[in-house]
C-alpha cells in the first residue's frame, strides 16, 4: 500500500494546505471586509439636510455656486443588472469562488450599490442611485452607461470574455422613466456585424453619446475595419466616451494595451469627437510614434495629444477616478494647473466607485496640498451622508498645491460635448 505522503510530494501538499487555508480565510472573513470597506454611507442621504453641519452645507453651496443647474452633467455613471429581466447580467465567474479576484470585486460592487437581494438587484441598484441624487438640490443629470458584450474581430460574441452586459434599451428606458435624473450613454461594439445599423438606429432616436472600454471589451480603436463606424458617427455628430489608460475595476485579460490614447488617432483624424475617460491617468502605454515603442505614462501621451493642434477640435478629457488613491498626485496637479485645457475637460463620478471606502483617501489629498485640513473634515462629513455628492464637492474644492488653481466651471457643465439633439426626445 502506497502512503499518502508518497503519492503527493510534501511541498505540493504544503501548497495545497496553504491554498485551502487562504480560501477558507477569505470565505470566512470576506463578508466582514466587504461590509467594512464596501459601503461608504453610514447615514441615510435624506437625513443630510437635517444633520449636516452649517460649515459643510456652506461648502456644498459653494461647490454649486455659479453653475446653471440645467447644464450640470456627470458623464460617467455605471449601471449593473443581475436578474436578466432587463437584459443585463454579469459573467457567472464573478459570482463564483473559483475566480476569487473577480468574485471579491463583485462583492464590493454589490455592497457599494446597495444590493442585498440578487433577485431585486436591478431595482435596488437604481433606487440607491436615485436616493443619492434626490437630496442634492442642484443635482444636474447623470449619464447612465450601457456596456456591450465582448466581440471577436470576426463579429462573433465572446461570452467568456464578457465581464458584464448592460443593454442600450435598458439605459434609454431608465432615462425616459427618470428624465430629471438621467440621460443615456449607449454602447455599441464596433466589431459586431450590425454595428453601423445599430448606430444609425440609436442616432435616429436622438442618442448622441457612445461608451467603450477597449481593455475589457476587446476593441482596438485604431483598426481600419472600424472606419465605416466612425464615418457614421461623424455623420450623426455622435461623441465617443472611451476608457484610456490601465483598467483595474474590471478584468482586462491581458488587453491593457488597448487603453493607449494614441490608438484614438484614427477617429480624431476622421473628425469624430472623442472623450478620453479618466484622462489616461493610470498605467504605462507604448509611445507608438517611436521605432522602439518605449513605455511611458499613458497620461503623458494623453496630455501630448491634448496640446496637439490637430486634435484640439475633437479630443476631450474626463476627470473621473483622478481623485482615487491609486492615482499619482502629480497627474491631478497637472490637470488643475493646465487651465488651457479646462474647456475641453468634462466631469464624471464613475459611480459606484465613490461609494467604496478604500478607494477614497482624503488624507492623501490633504497631505499633498489639494485640500486644507478643515476642508478634509467637512468633506468627510459629507461623505458619510452622500458619497456621490462628496465626489462633486471634492472636485469643486480641489486646488493645485502650486498655483492654487481649481477646475473651471466649464468642466462640470455640458457645453463641451452638447449638440442640437443632445437633449432630444429620449430624455423627455
Amino acid at each position: 500500500m502506497i502512503s499518502w505522503s508518497k503519492k503527493v510530494p510534501l511541498k505540493s501538499l504544503q501548497r495545497m494546505v496553504i491554498v485551502f487555508l487562504s480560501l477558507f480565510f477569505t470565505y470566512v472573513f470576506v463578508d466582514h471586509t466587504v461590509g467594512l470597506f464596501g459601503a461608504a454611507s453610514l447615514a441615510k442621504p435624506e437625513m443630510m439636510e437635517k444633520h449636516l453641519s452649517i460649515s459643510a452645507k456652506k461648502l456644498v453651496a459653494k461647490a454649486f455656486n455659479g453653475l446653471p443647474v440645467a447644464q450640470i452633467m456627470d458623464y460617467h455613471t455605471h449601471v449593473l443588472g443581475l436578474n436578466k429581466v432587463n437584459g443585463a447580467y454579469v459573467n457567472e465567474k464573478m459570482k463564483s469562488w473559483l475566480h476569487p479576484i473577480s468574485h471579491i470585486k463583485f462583492l464590493f460592487y454589490r455592497q457599494a450599490a446597495g444590493i442585498t437581494d440578487e433577485h431585486q438587484a436591478d431595482s435596488q441598484y437604481i433606487n440607491q442611485l436615485i436616493s443619492l441624487i434626490k437630496p442634492i438640490k442642484n443635482h444636474g443629470r447623470y449619464g447612465l452607461m450601457a456596456f456591450d458584450r465582448f466581440y471577436n474581430e470576426d463579429g462573433s460574441i465572446n461570452e467568456n470574455m464578457t465581464e458584464f452586459y448592460v443593454p442600450n434599451d435598458y439605459v434609454v428606458r431608465l432615462s425616459k422613466q427618470y428624465p430629471e435624473y438621467f440621460f443615456p450613454i449607449i454602447s455599441i461594439h464596433p466589431y459586431r456585424k450590425d454595428a453601423v445599423k445599430k448606430l444609425s438606429y440609436w442616432a435616429e432616436q436622438g442618442v448622441t453619446l457612445i461608451k467603450w472600454l477597449p481593455n475589457s471589451m476587446g476593441i482596438d480603436p485604431s483598426k481600419e475595419i472600424i472606419r465605416p463606424f466612425y464615418q457614421k458617427m461623424k455623420q450623426y455628430g455622435m461623441v465617443l466616451i472611451t476608457h484610456t489608460g490601465e483598467e483595474q475595476a474590471v478584468n482586462a485579460e491581458g488587453l491593457q494595451a488597448l487603453g493607449n490614447p494614441l490608438l484614438l488617432r484614427l477617429p480624431l483624424e476622421m473628425g469624430v469627437k472623442v472623450v478620453a475617460a479618466h484622462s489616461a491617468s493610470l498605467g504605462k502605454c507604448q509611445d507608438l510614434r517611436l521605432p522602439n515603442k518605449p513605455e511611458i505614462s499613458c497620461f503623458d501621451l494623453f496630455l501630448r495629444m491634448m496640446h496637439n493642434e490637430r486634435y484640439k477640435k475633437y479630443l476631450l478629457g474626463e476627470i473621473s477616478a483622478t481623485i482615487l488613491f491609486n492615482r499619482d498626485p502629480l497627474i491631478l496637479q497637472t490637470l488643475l494647473n493646465d487651465a488651457a485645457i479646462h474647456g475641453r475637460l468634462i466631469n464624471g463620478s464613475d459611480y459606484p466607485l465613490p461609494v467604496i471606502n478604500f478607494v477614497i483617501h482624503t488624507r492623501k489629498l490633504k497631505n499633498n496640498g489639494f485640500i486644507t485640513e478643515s476642508e478634509q473634515k467637512l468633506l468627510n462629513e459629507i461623505y458619510q451622508f452622500n458619497p456621490l455628492l462628496f465626489d462633486f464637492v471634492l472636485k469643486r474644492t480641489l486646488k493645485s498645491p502650486v498655483k492654487k488653481q481649481s477646475f473651471s466651471d466649464d468642466v462640470f457643465l455640458n457645453g463641451n460635448i452638447s449638440s442640437p439633439r443632445y437633449l432630444g426626445s429620449v430624455n423627455k
